[in-house]
């Protein structure tokens, strides 16, 4: 639930991707419940859609995943969910938004302020960084799932804004509107893929080295941790010469 952005291909490159099924879980869970809620359990709603899709990919239990939608739709009492974005900074004026859902938003508050002030950052005040992103549709497939040819035709001929090489994925950038419109297409043409929700996507990219790059993975992966975050979206950027020297 990274965000989709560099940071989590570095990340992935690292070797440290996340890979514990019980904080995955959690996180869907969480959406899944939140997505019921808004969508009153109606399961073609495209982000409860999508939510179910994420967790059955993970071999989620039918069960587990019917107690959510349950529970977001009110039929069995459970855990009621604020959505929050936070905003902070972190070295050499990098810019953080973290997308939260949270049953207690005092506690998480004070947690996510001691995850920024641990890796030199700083969380800020609504505004402090949300100006720097636009809100964009991301789509995340395999690169073996797809060629460019066929991005080019189903992605961008349905209204896709860009499509970027992110290494082992492709990350198609789209228009909110043509979010569903284009994960429908994809589905129709039987390519896989992995995530597609509505996210942030930086303006202008900052390039990070040494200390500075270092400290800002740190950073985006503390936050990422957290059991009530879902999203980081960062506008720092690494070379590959750094991400050589970091991976030494």
């Amino acid at each position: 639930m990274s965000g989709h952005s560099k940071w989590a291909t570095i990340k992935r490159k690292k070797g440290a991707l996340d890979t514990k099924r019980g904080k995955l879980f959690t996180k869907l869970i969480r959406e899944i419940t939140v997505a019921s809620g808004m969508a009153n359990g109606d399961v073609n709603n495209p982000r409860l859609r999508k939510a179910v899709s994420d967790a059955k990919g993970l071999s989620m239990p039918n069960e587990t995943i019917k107690r959510a939608v349950q529970r977001g739709n009110g039929e069995i009492e459970g855990v009621i969910y604020d959505e929050i974005l936070y905003e902070g900074t972190g070295p050499n004026g990098t810019l953080f938004l973290v997308e939260s859902l949270t049953d207690n938003k005092n506690r998480t508050v004070a947690e996510i302020r001691k995850v920024f002030e641990r890796n030199n950052g700083l969380l800020g005040g609504g505004g402090t960084a949300a100006w720097a992103f636009d809100r964009k549709g991301l789509i995340m497939i395999a690169k073996e799932a797809a060629t460019e040819d066929q991005l080019m035709e189903i992605a961008v001929g349905n209204g896709a804004d860009d499509y970027t090489d992110m290494g082992e994925d492709w990350q198609v950038v789209t228009p909110i509107p043509m979010l569903d419109p284009i994960l429908k297409a994809l589905e129709e043409a039987k390519i896989p893929v992995k995530s597609g929700n509505a996210g942030f996507v930086a303006k202008n990219k900052k390039d990070v080295a040494g200390r500075d790059a270092e400290v800002c993975l740190n950073l985006a992966e503390a936050l990422d941790d957290h059991d009530d975050v879902q999203n980081v979206y960062t506008d720092f950027d690494i070379s590959e010469e750094e991400i050589a020297k970091l991976e030494a």
